[in-house]
């Protein structure tokens, strides 16, 4: 094949190769189940916060008009609410859900604040008075007990006086260990309402076997509590999120596990509230990404995510992102071309022509998988500040990168491009790869740090990683410079090769977004001590 031609045939495959793979990420999951198409949920979770607003701002209230919107668009999805407290606004639920034929479970929230606690209490029970044909049952207190805010002594006092004071059932809910670790309270329950989250599990389970793991779990706890009727108050899946071990956030595993609970609890005679009716920003506060994407209903268009027993796509928007993919993969091979054209310049080798290709389909591919990544991961100034720095070094790297493969040239040491003016690199390509490989050197030891000191909601920003650092591996795997590594490029290489190494042990390897970071910071540990400065 001619040398003109090659890059050419090269960067045909390329784009075919985005392109199909943005296709096979986008296809749409069957969902097999036995749930009729169109059937409402039995009951569902709401809380009326959108956007900005959240109940853990004490000025925030509700407004009548959305709790309206919501109701009247909930009730063509279920004939049920479950609510959690009658603050901010949502003492108005149940006069706008009689309005739209929605039975109420009603919430009322306590805390370890006992002068709380006891206007909570005599305002709900007022409320359930007034709406006796509207409330099917009162929640006095969820996941208390979890919490450590009340003794399961204090609970059970509690629910005897709204026993007494109130027409209709009343009940606990907490996760369904805490019942099995508490008996004697179902003594003063009407029934027993446990939350079961197979997500959240101290072991979490897969998305494929969360159902079978659901309806073992109720049938524990119908051996716990004979002739006891049992409500699982809270089940679900998140949208989007950080795996758990093989625990994988994601749109179809939510429409699997929804939609095979409630075909199991159709079989097994057994009650489900799914949590939630809308994605809940506000909790990502408290639970990172994962906290906000409970919702089958979107925050902000309020539309459902999935259908019943319909396909669902993981990624909808894949024909953007192949097309986001194509466009970096051509700005890749053209900066090859153009560094490649000044005078004097000797023709790109075939195997720099593969290492360009190689860093145009990785781009190509990971791009529109890390802007989905960071438009959903990013949480507050600081994390849109990250998630812009993320998307610099995933979208600029391949190609300085492939400008540097074709140039023929090695990787600046981190002392060359923070030293002295002298020192720095006069080649503007040269210093704009040493800027992207500090700045992607510091992202990954923040993100590194972060996960090895405080895990337990941080996300795993892997395809940003990755085509940031492929590149540069490429680069510094050809052209290895004469000289001494730097003590940074020594230190970060260690701290980013331990970090790996724990992230992989803690999180397990059935966590493969684990496992794939971890690897991108191996791969950016030995291309940094492949780095070579010419002074010490």
């Amino acid at each position: 094949m001619r040398p003109t031609r090659l890059p050419l045939f090269l960067l045909l495959i390329v784009l075919c190769a985005v392109t199909a793979g943005w296709w096979w990420l986008g296809r749409p999951v069957p969902i097999e189940t036995g749930l009729a198409p169109g059937g409402k949920l039995a009951c569902v979770s709401y809380s009326p916060f959108r956007g900005a607003q959240s109940p853990l701002d004490p000025s925030v209230r509700a407004e009548p008009w959305q709790i309206e919107e919501d109701l009247s668009r909930l009730s063509a999805v279920t004939s049920c609410i479950r609510t959690y407290s009658i603050q901010h606004g949502l003492d108005a639920i149940l006069e706008i859900a009689a309005r739209h034929g929605l039975k109420v479970l009603q919430g009322l929230w306590l805390s370890s604040r006992r002068d709380q606690n006891r206007t909570e209490i005599d305002r709900t029970i007022a409320l359930v008075k007034a709406h006796p044909k509207t409330v099917i049952g009162v929640v006095v207190g969820n996941e208390v007990l979890l919490r450590g805010e009340l003794s399961a002594g204090d609970l059970g006092a509690i629910l005897r006086e709204v026993k007494a004071a109130v027409p209709v059932p009343v009940t606990y809910a907490d996760v369904w260990e805490f019942w099995l670790r508490n008996p004697a309270l179902a003594e003063a329950a009407d029934f027993i309402t446990v939350h079961i989250l197979p997500y959240w599990e101290d072991d979490p389970i897969p998305a494929d076997q969360a159902g079978a793991h659901v309806e073992s779990i109720v049938h524990r706890v119908k051996l716990a509590f004979p002739g006891r009727d049992i409500l699982v108050g809270e089940v679900g899946w998140p949208s989007a999120g950080r795996m758990r071990e093989g625990a994988l956030p994601s749109l179809s595993n939510e429409a699997l596990v929804v939609q095979d609970v409630l075909d199991r609890a159709q079989r097994g005679g057994f009650r489900v509230n799914v949590i939630e009716a809308f994605d809940q920003p506000w909790k990502r506060a408290l639970e990172g990404t994962v906290g906000g994407h409970w919702g089958i209903l979107t925050d902000a268009g309020r539309e459902p995510k999935f259908l019943v027993g319909e396909p669902v796509s993981d990624h909808p928007d894949w024909l953007r992102n192949a097309g986001l993919g194509a466009a970096l993969a051509l700005a890749v091979f053209a900066a090859a071309f153009a560094a490649a054209a000044g005078p004097g310049r000797e023709k790109i080798s075939p195997g720099a022509w593969t290492a360009v290709a190689l860093t145009a389909a990785a781009g190509g591919l990971l791009a529109g998988w890390a802007l989905e990544k960071i438009l959903v991961e990013s949480l507050g100034w600081g994390g849109l500040f990250r998630g812009v720095l993320l998307g610099v070094v995933t979208v600029a790297a391949p190609v300085a990168g492939a400008a540097l493969l074709a140039r023929g040239e090695r990787l600046p040491g981190f002392s060359e491009i923070l030293g002295a003016a002298g020192e720095r690199p006069t080649s503007p390509v040269t210093a704009a790869a040493g800027w992207l490989l500090v700045l992607t050197a510091v992202l990954a030891v923040q993100t590194a740090l972060g996960l090895v000191f405080d895990p337990r909601y941080r996300d795993f920003p892997f395809a940003s990683l990755t085509a940031a650092t492929l590149p540069f591996l490429s680069i510094a795997w050809r052209v290895r410079g004469e000289g001494v590594r730097g003590a940074a490029e020594n230190g970060i290489a260690a701290t980013l090769l331990l970090s790996a190494g724990f992230v992989v042990l803690n999180e397990t390897v059935a966590n493969w977004q684990a496992v794939w970071l971890a690897l991108a910071f191996a791969a950016l540990a030995v291309t940094l001590l492949r780095v070579r400065v010419v002074r010490d």
